[in-house]
C-alpha cells in the first residue's frame, strides 16, 4: 500500500464522502428531508463515517486509526439500517435505497480490510517513526 499524506487520499474516505453526499441528494430531492428526525440521524450517522476516519488519521498512530475505524464501520452499519428505515416508511424510491446499501456495503467492506491491514501492517504509525 502505497503512503498516504492526508486523509484526503485514503479511498474509504473517499467513498465516506460520496456517502454523505448521497445522503444529502436525498434530503433535498425526497420527502426523507421533511422526517426530520430521521434525517438528523441521517446526517449525524454519514457524518461520523467520514469524521471518524478522518480524526483518526490524524492521530498519526495505527492503534488509534484502527479504533476510529470501527467507530467508522459501526456508522456505517447504522446508516445501512436508516436506509431501511427510511425505504420502509416510502420516503425514499427503489434506486435509492439500493443505492445507498450497496454504498453501506461498500464502504463497511473497504473499512474492514483497511482494518486488516492496519493490525497486520509493520509500520505503527507515522507519530512512531524515527527522525532522521
Amino acid at each position: 500500500m502505497a503512503r498516504v499524506d492526508s486523509f484526503e487520499g485514503l479511498e474509504v474516505w473517499k467513498i465516506s464522502r460520496e456517502i454523505c453526499q448521497f445522503v444529502e441528494e436525498l434530503f433535498q430531492q425526497t420527502d426523507l428531508g421533511r422526517n426530520y428526525a430521521l434525517r438528523n440521524q441521517m446526517e449525524r450517522s454519514s457524518g461520523s463515517i467520514m469524521d471518524n476516519i478522518a480524526e483518526g488519521f490524524g492521530r498519526g498512530g495505527n492503534k488509534e486509526f484502527h479504533n476510529f475505524l470501527s467507530f467508522s464501520k459501526g456508522s456505517c452499519s447504522e446508516l445501512k439500517s436508516q436506509f431501511y428505515r427510511a425505504y420502509d416508511k416510502k420516503l425514499i424510491s427503489d434506486a435509492q435505497y439500493n443505492k445507498g446499501i450497496e454504498l453501506t456495503e461498500l464502504e463497511i467492506n473497504k473499512i474492514g480490510a483497511f482494518m486488516y491491514y492496519l493490525r497486520n501492517s509493520e509500520i505503527k504509525g507515522v507519530k512512531f517513526k524515527k527522525k532522521e
